[in-house]
């Protein structure tokens, strides 16, 4: 059985929610990510922010992103998995919510996310060429 602790890229950098869109912004450039954990002052998980939603919600619609914080995209509660959670579990609950990354928590905190390339590094090709195909859809 494979876990969620295995696949995941252990290390989440998180954007702290009073950081402003231009900070995280940089931060994925230098981390070659798309997307950032949202965390609060409380060192908890409170969204997560992709480089889609800082052109989307805020470049595009003329915002300042100096002004304008990850805080502010957060929106409901992030979908997550457990750090134990067994490897279906993991592509369920993404292809559920029609999410290409995930956060993986262990005892309430973030321990890491798992991407798409994460789950084509660790699982076998036809399983991970289904979840694309469904979350494609």
């Amino acid at each position: 059985m494979t876990t969620a602790r295995e696949i995941m890229h252990s290390g989440a950098s998180c954007v702290q929610e009073n950081e402003n869109l231009m900070d995280a912004a940089r931060r994925m450039s230098e981390l070659d990510v798309g997307a950032l954990p949202i965390c609060g002052p409380d060192d908890r998980l409170h969204g997560i922010i992709t480089d889609r939603d800082i052109v989307v919600k805020c470049l595009a619609k003329g915002k300042d992103p100096h002004r304008m914080t990850a805080g502010d995209l957060a929106q409901g509660k992030p979908v997550t998995v457990d750090a134990g959670a067994d490897s279906e579990v993991v592509l369920r609950t993404m292809q559920h919510h029609r999410v290409r990354r995930v956060p993986v928590i262990d005892d309430h905190r973030l321990v890491g996310m798992i991407s798409e390339a994460d789950l084509a590094r660790h699982l076998p090709e036809e399983r991970v060429g289904h979840f694309v195909e469904e979350i494609c859809r």
